[in-house]
Order: structure tokens, then C-alpha cells, then sequence
């Protein structure tokens, strides 16, 4: 009997695990007789009848499985389908985007630098045939 104790204690202390993990998980329309909250109490108090009661009494049972509300692949038309978001990083369009804004920032950058580059010539250019006019002007 000594050590069958131990033994009866771990069955015991697994289905009160399992018949809260159970009462947990259930959906509120399939608890029946009390509230969630009272069946916890119940099996944390009284774990072995209180867990034993919750499989008997307290949960709904179905013998053959309940029809989901959806499942995937099936009832939804393609255009209805809910999406699922997707990452920027994995989005095409948006990896798509960031290229040509870059492109474009980096066309707009080299074009400001070609002008500046121009603008620069064209001032040097002034200056030499200032200073060329200067020299070749006659003294008086």
C-alpha cells in the first residue's frame, strides 16, 4: 500500500493538471452548469472531484466532432479569403518601391551635382575670359 500512495498521488495531481488545462481551454458556449471561474476554484480546492466532476458534468461532450465555422481551404470564395499580412521585408511591391525611391533620390543627387558641377565651370569660364579680356585690353 506504501507505494501505491505516490503512484495514486501522481494520477491524481495529472488530472487535476489536465482538468484545468481542459476547463481552460474550453470555449465559454461549451461550459455547462457554472461559470469558468467556479470550476477552477472547484478543481483547485477539490482536486479530485472537482476534476472528476468537470469531465462529467461541467464540459460539453460531443460524440462526433463539431463542424468548424471555417476551415482552411474550404468555404471562403478566393476574393473573400482573409490575408495574411506579410512582413516588408518579404512584400515584393514594397522591397519594389524602396528600390525606385532610391533610384530616383539617387538620380535626383547626381543631377544637383552635374549642376553644381556646371555652374562651377561656367564661373571659372567667366572668370578666364574676364581676366583674358583684362590682359588684352589695350593701356591707355
Amino acid at each position: 500500500m506504501g507505494r501505491l500512495l505516490p503512484i495514486l498521488f501522481l494520477l491524481q495531481i495529472a488530472l487535476c493538471v489536465a482538468a484545468l488545462i481542459s476547463c481552460l481551454s474550453t470555449e465559454e458556449g461549451d461550459i455547462k452548469g457554472l461559470p469558468r471561474f467556479a470550476w477552477v476554484i472547484i478543481i483547485l480546492l477539490f482536486p479530485l472531484v472537482g476534476s472528476l466532476a468537470w469531465f462529467i458534468a461541467g464540459k460539453e461532450r460531443y460524440s462526433t466532432p463539431r463542424r468548424q465555422a471555417w476551415r482552411p481551404g474550404g468555404g471562403f470564395p478566393e476574393s473573400d479569403r482573409p490575408r495574411r499580412t506579410v512582413a516588408p521585408d518579404d512584400d515584393p511591391e514594397f522591397l519594389k518601391r524602396i528600390d525606385t525611391g532610391r533610384a530616383e533620390q539617387e538620380a535626383a543627387r547626381r543631377a544637383e551635382e552635374e549642376r553644381e558641377l556646371l555652374r562651377k565651370w561656367e564661373e571659372d569660364l567667366r572668370r578666364r575670359e574676364d581676366e583674358l579680356r583684362e590682359k588684352d585690353k589695350p593701356e591707355d
